[in-house]
């Protein structure tokens, strides 16, 4: 889908968005889930693990309980209900578990939450969001995986990495422990950042430099299109996986700054 540009009601920023959605070449079964709510500031994506019954009833119970986020009043209250939601759905999800008696079911979750002109995300696994500024591509995110995480101490070489028949084997997923672990890193937005969040399906068939190159040339384009492009192309090479992707552009509308200060002044000076 692709909507119009969506201004939440007192805010400097319009949010154009697109997402899209694949089971892909091999699999039968999608248990991937996206959410697009820009009317209040919140769009993610959610990989289940776990199969039929399973996988899909983890991202589709995350993102259920998402639903109900409702309109919040900032930025703070906003992580509040993102967190008490995912909560919910953690334990909605191992209670699904003892029901099935199959073992652990779980899902990743990248999620990016807008107020005012800051940005949240926070994620457990490794579904990604990036964030285009200009000409560069940040990966906001770090994969919570067994190999990242012996990229992290120097164990292995990046090269050893990208080889690695265990690259996707993830150490964090929603429904896998007592409380959501998740990470977070917050930020100060910029009139015409771009955000992307997609599945490893995705992230499978890119290296980083190939997303800012496609990023970076549909710039001025709409964003339909570009997130058409991805996903087919991830198809196209291979498609083993579920792909999802959602993209966010954000726009400043030049509200007074005295609005931004009076209504959100949980948000000063953070950068």
């Amino acid at each position: 889908m692709t909507g119009q540009m969506v201004r939440p009601s007192g805010s400097p920023m319009a949010f154009e968005t697109t997402c899209k959605t694949d089971v892909g070449c091999v699999r039968s079964l999608n248990e991937d889930s996206v959410l697009v709510r820009p009317d209040w500031g919140l769009w993610l994506v959610a990989d289940g693990m776990g199969g039929h019954a399973a996988g899909d009833f983890a991202s589709q119970t995350i993102v259920g309980a998402m639903e109900t986020v409702g309109l919040p009043t900032g930025a703070v209250d906003l992580k509040s209900r993102f967190m008490d939601r995912l909560t919910q759905a953690n334990r909605d999800i191992q209670a699904h578990a003892e029901q099935l008696g199959s073992g652990v079911i779980g899902s990743t979750v990248a999620a990016l939450l807008i107020q005012q002109d800051h940005f949240a995300c926070i994620w457990s696994g490794d579904s990604r969001v990036y964030r285009m500024r200009g000409s560069t591509l940040t990966r906001v995110t770090r994969d919570h995986t067994e190999v990242q995480a012996l990229l992290d101490t120097g164990a292995i070489t990046l090269e050893e990495a990208e080889a690695s028949p265990r690259k996707n084997v993830i150490t964090r997923a929603i429904g896998v422990t007592a409380e959501p672990d998740c990470d977070m890193v917050e930020g100060a937005l910029a009139d015409a950042d771009t955000f992307l969040l997609c599945s490893d399906g995705l992230t499978e068939y890119f290296a980083d430099s190939e997303l800012a190159e496609v990023l970076y040339t549909g710039a001025n384009g709409d964003l339909g299109p570009m997130c058409e492009q991805l996903v087919k192309t991830a198809l196209e090479r291979g498609g083993k996986d579920n792909v999802s992707v959602v993209m966010v552009r954000c726009r400043h509308m030049g509200l007074p700054e005295i609005a931004i200060e009076g209504e959100y002044p949980e948000l000063r000076g953070q950068q």
